[in-house]
């Protein structure tokens, strides 16, 4: 899979029923999977792959910091006012300890100032999640049977219109993606 494309061609040929097993549309099809690649990671305002983040940041005055980016994986350094902040090494000592998401220290705050607040963590996926790859299975899949029918909002056959959807994507495939959407932090 090349890199920044969610899924793979196999994957989207095997979601067609029946699945495609024809090699005419392929290179086709692997200039839409990097298409919603692109589409998804843009709209999802993000990147998903694990990678290194350095950040300079304000102290708030409190004891925990949201990280911009997430799943956080493991915190390199921490630094108050350019004072190194170790890891808690258990849960009474002070220090600092993370989540996911958030960033929180013990026996101490973030003391209040402007990008007084130096951080470098690893965040992301090691691994494309399901949710995400099926959504962008499903939009490549979407794109495919589309394109008969760019620029056409119906269809009249026999005396049945048939009506085709002009959102970017489906509702199954936004719900899908929400949970993974970038938060702007305050």
């Amino acid at each position: 899979m090349p890199a920044g494309d969610l899924t793979t061609l196999a994957n989207v040929k095997a979601w067609f029923a029946p699945p495609l097993t024809a090699t005419a549309d392929d290179a086709l099809l692997d200039r839409l999977v990097t298409a919603a690649s692109g589409f998804i990671l843009s709209w999802l305002g993000r990147d998903l792959a694990a990678r290194d983040y350095t950040e300079t940041r304000d102290g708030t005055g409190g004891v925990r910091l949201a990280f911009a980016n997430t799943p956080v994986t493991s915190v390199a350094s921490l630094a108050i006012d350019g004072v190194e902040v170790p890891p808690a090494p258990d849960a009474l000592k002070p220090g600092y300890v993370f989540s996911p998401t958030q960033l929180y220290l013990r026996g101490r705050v973030f003391a209040r100032g402007s990008r007084n607040v130096s951080l470098a963590y690893t965040a992301g996926y090691a691994a494309i999640p399901a949710e995400i790859e099926q959504a962008c299975i499903e939009l490549v899949a979407l794109r495919y049977r589309e394109r008969e029918r760019i620029g056409h909002v119906s269809k009249s056959l026999a005396g049945e219109t048939v009506a085709f959807s002009q959102k970017d994507m489906s509702e199954d495939i936004k719900t899908a993606l929400l949970a993974y959407k970038s938060v702007v932090l305050p």
